[in-house]
């Protein structure tokens, strides 16, 4: 990453997707929920950031991070993360020939989708796209259902009611 881009990304807020190698009818991720939450936290307590909102699935999950002012690396801070969280792991994933000769494992994917938030609008649009993100796949009817996610958070905060897209909402959202 170039010096100007590094300086005009610093302290932003990020939206993150992040996917397993293998997606197809893999739960590794609520699996082992517990491992991936303390991987994050150690991450935290080196490099800080903030979590505005999250949502772990299965095979994927979706963060938005804030950043520390000056700061740029979600990159240090996400291959940190995918390595604490697969040294965590029992050995015994399928593993490529290319990944072997890396010395990776084959959990995750390499890649990341990450977007820059650009203003509070599309801040509000990601954050209720990670908290329908559950709904949407159909693991469950209701935001409040995933326990897996910062809608409970934000519940607690009084940001949603514990009812916020369900029912007619959900048809409404979906539709927008």
């Amino acid at each position: 990453m170039t010096d100007y881009r590094r300086a005009r990304l610093a302290g932003g807020t990020f939206f993150f997707t992040v996917n397993l190698a293998i997606r197809k009818d893999n739960d590794l991720l609520v699996r082992h929920v517990d491992l991936l939450r303390h991987s994050i936290r150690a991450v935290q307590q080196q490099h800080p950031f903030d979590i505005v909102a999250a949502v772990i699935l299965p095979e994927h999950l979706h963060m938005i991070w804030r950043l520390p002012r000056e700061d740029a690396d979600f990159s240090t801070r996400w291959r940190l993360v995918k390595g604490s969280f697969s040294r965590g792991l029992p050995k015994g994933e399928q593993c490529s020939p290319s990944r072997i000769a890396k010395g990776e494992r084959g959990i995750w994917q390499r890649r990341y989708w990450e977007h820059r938030i650009r203003d509070d609008e599309d801040l509000r649009r990601h954050v209720e796209y990670i908290h329908y993100n559950p709904v949407k796949h159909g693991h469950v009817p209701r935001p409040i259902d995933w326990p897996y996610s910062s809608f409970h958070r934000y519940v607690r905060d009084g940001i949603y009611q514990a009812n916020w897209a369900a029912d007619d909402g959900i048809r409404r959202w979906e539709k927008g």
